[in-house]
C-alpha cells in the first residue's frame, strides 16, 4: 500500500530560523491538518553561524522511521547546506533555494530546481529575519503536502505574538512569488 509520505529538509545556517521552518511545517500538517508528522533537528555545538538542518516527514499513515532517507524537497538557504543535502535530493525531487546566498553547483540530475530572492523580499517588508517565512511560502507554491491555510495557520500560531501580520505578510510574499515564477515557467515551455 503506497503512502502520500513527503521527506523534506530544510537547510542553512543558524539564526535562520530553520529550526522553526520545520516545526511550522509539522504543526501545519499534524495540527491543522489532521495529518501525520515527524521532525528532527540537527544543528553544531556553534549554533548560530553554523550548519543547521530539519527534517520533517508528512504522511496520511502512520510514520514509523522519522530520518529522512532520499528528500523528496530539500529548502535550502546557504551554499554549505547545498553542499552537504543536495546529494541526497532524489531523482524527481525538488530543490527551493535562497538565490541570494545560493549558487547552484553540482545538483544531482533530474532534479527540478527554483529560486528566490528571499532576504530581499524579507527585507521589503520588515527584516531579513523573516527570510525562512518567505520560504515557506515558496515552499507552498511549489508543493501540494501542506496547505496554505494550514500553514498560515501554523505560523500565525507559532511566531511572536504582535509579528503575525509581518510574517502572514512574508509568507503570501513567498508563495506570490513562487506561482509567478510557476507561470512564467509553464508559459515558456
Amino acid at each position: 500500500m503506497e503512502t502520500d509520505k513527503t521527506e523534506i529538509r530544510i537547510a542553512g545556517f543558524g539564526g535562520q530560523g530553520v529550526i522553526l521552518s520545520g516545526m511550522i511545517m509539522g504543526k501545519a500538517a499534524c495540527l491543522f491538518e489532521g495529518r501525520n508528522s515527524t521532525m528532527i533537528q540537527s544543528f553544531g555545538p556553534e549554533a548560530r553561524g553554523g550548519a543547521c538542518s530539519a527534517q520533517v516527514v508528512v504522511s496520511s499513515e502512520p510514520i514509523m522511521y522519522p530520518y529522512i532517507k532520499q528528500a523528496d524537497v530539500l529548502v535550502v538557504m546557504s551554499q554549505e547546506a547545498l553542499r552537504l543535502f543536495g546529494p541526497e535530493v532524489k531523482p524527481g525531487g525538488l530543490i527551493l533555494y535562497e538565490s541570494d546566498l545560493v549558487e547552484l553547483r553540482d545538483v544531482p540530475k533530474g532534479v527540478r530546481c527554483y529560486g528566490i530572492p528571499a532576504t530581499r523580499l524579507a527585507e521589503e517588508i520588515m527584516s531579513k529575519i523573516l527570510l525562512n517565512i518567505v520560504m515557506l511560502g515558496f515552499f507552498a507554491a511549489f508543493t501540494s503536502g501542506i496547505g496554505v491555510d494550514a500553514m498560515k495557520k501554523a505560523i500565525a500560531d507559532s511566531v511572536p505574538k504582535g509579528t503575525e501580520p509581518h510574517n502572514i505578510k512574508a509568507f503570501e510574499s513567498g508563495y506570490n512569488y513562487g506561482k509567478d515564477l510557476l507561470k512564467t515557467k509553464e508559459g515558456n515551455a
